[in-house]
């Protein structure tokens, strides 16, 4: 199999001790077709390797906005999709492509409303006497975090921070 390319992020996406870290390999290249996700556990962090039209890149396997795990949702094209609240997410930049449901701020602190899927029953307006309303309100929806990636011969190998 000839070595995909590697996706490029922004710096300022770097996960958080991920710059400075040794490679390590995480999984066979023929593990990893196009359109397929692998999540790689270590300790307490989990890590999803994406092989998209545009390249391989490696995010952290939790959703910006409430954690879920992204490996659990679906990926379309470059776009994967979050399993909870509709949210889904640009591989390419780590931005927002579709807001999640539960509303919240966004990663530059602008404030985005609850939304209802177009066939479901709309949601209620949100109140201010409820303090699970206020903490949907004020959950940041952030921008993805990026892990540096290549690839040595036939394997796949991630910068893991220690």
């Amino acid at each position: 199999m000839a070595s995909p390319l590697i996706l490029d992020f922004p710096p300022h996406l770097g996960a958080p001790g991920s710059a400075d870290a040794p490679f390590e390999p995480v999984l066979p290249l023929d593990e990893l077709p196009l359109g397929a996700m692998a999540r790689i556990t270590r300790g307490d962090l989990d890590v999803l390797v994406v092989h998209t039209e545009a390249g391989l890149v490696a995010v952290e396997d939790r959703c910006p906005h409430m954690s879920a795990p992204l490996s659990a949702g679906r990926l379309e094209d470059c776009t994967l999709h979050c399993p909870l609240h509709r949210g889904a997410f640009d591989l390419r930049d780590g931005e927002v492509v579709t807001f999640p449901t539960t509303g919240g701020l966004t990663a530059d602190g602008e404030y985005r409303p609850t939304w209802t899927p177009e066939g479901k029953t709309p949601k209620a307006p949100l109140r201010t006497d409820d303090p699970k309303a206020q903490a949907r309100a004020l959950t940041r929806v952030r921008r993805l975090r990026y892990f540096p990636l290549r690839v040595t011969g036939d394997v796949v190998e991630i910068a893991w921070p220690r």
